[in-house]
């Protein structure tokens, strides 16, 4: 059998080991897709750091259309993120018939999914509630009108016109502007109230397989102890009935042995006499 042959023989029997029980520790599938769930969850959490710095600064001073450009991408991108890495811990907690390895992979792939989102969802509410205060006193600037009871003619024209100056009023291409800003976002908080819906499902979702797992893993676990203590009763009834039989052929021996000593005395008694 020549070199080549040999490899090709055992890269299919390791296919072979894989396709007949994908459990296997050295299952080549479940390691690419762990690490690379790992990968990405470590991804999200810097993004979940940089959110934190930019959705403190809305709001402030340093608040500015760059700053909220920013935490938009990032909230819409870690929100797909979260779609791809949440489906991916979905299909590593239905893996069929996982080693204890694989078991501990689950529980920590799970465990830290469950808290980046968690984390990540109070970000995105953070945000939310900042975005609607923005927008809000953004309209209430838009809609500022003139004081009631102004004087009215050439002195109440002139009062106008300073109090115009005072507040620096924009002229209509400015209001147009602010108002289209306005609506954009109004967009960018519903289209983050959607990703916060769709990650509530999702999370929803992770967490009853997770529960499933769990109660599939107590009954092995019930049915593992239930076994373990029939075996131990069979055990103590095996040595129960091997002590018997040896007492009793204790007793038997203890008869022949009375049963021998009474034949001697016969016979002894008969050739004697």
């Amino acid at each position: 059998m020549s070199f080549d042959q040999l490899s090709s023989i055992e890269s299919g029997s390791g296919g072979g080991r894989r396709q007949n029980n994908g459990a296997y520790s050295d299952d080549p599938e479940f390691s690419r897709l762990s690490q690379s769930l790992m990968n990405k969850l470590f991804h999200l959490q810097g993004n979940i750091s940089k959110l934190k710095t930019d959705i403190g600064l809305l709001g402030t001073k340093r608040d500015n259309p760059r700053l909220r450009e920013r935490v938009h991408v990032v909230i819409e991108e870690s929100t797909e993120q979260f779609k791809e890495v949440g489906e991916g811990i979905k299909k590593i907690q239905t893996w069929e018939e996982p080693t204890p390895t694989q078991k501990y992979s689950q529980q920590k792939l799970s465990r830290e999914f469950k808290s980046a989102l968690g984390e990540f969802q109070s970000l995105q509410r953070t945000a939310i509630e900042k975005q609607r205060a923005s927008v809000t006193a953004a309209k209430a600037a838009l809609d500022h009108e003139t004081p009631e009871g102004a004087p009215s003619g050439i002195e109440g024209e002139q009062l106008q016109l300073q109090q115009q100056e005072q507040v620096h009023l924009a002229p209509q291409d400015e209001v147009d502007f602010q108002e289209a800003l306005i609506t954009e976002r109004e967009e960018e908080i519903r289209q983050i109230e959607e990703g916060v819906g769709d990650l509530n499902v999702l999370f929803q979702q992770v967490a009853q397989i997770v529960s499933e797992q769990g109660e599939v893993l107590e009954t092995i676990e019930s049915n593992a102890v239930n076994i373990r203590d029939d075996t131990r009763g069979a055990d103590y009834e095996l040595r129960s009935a091997a002590r018997y039989q040896k007492n009793a052929r204790s007793k038997a021996c203890c008869l022949l042995l009375v049963l021998a000593i009474i034949m001697a005395i016969v016979l002894l008694a008969v050739f004697l006499g």
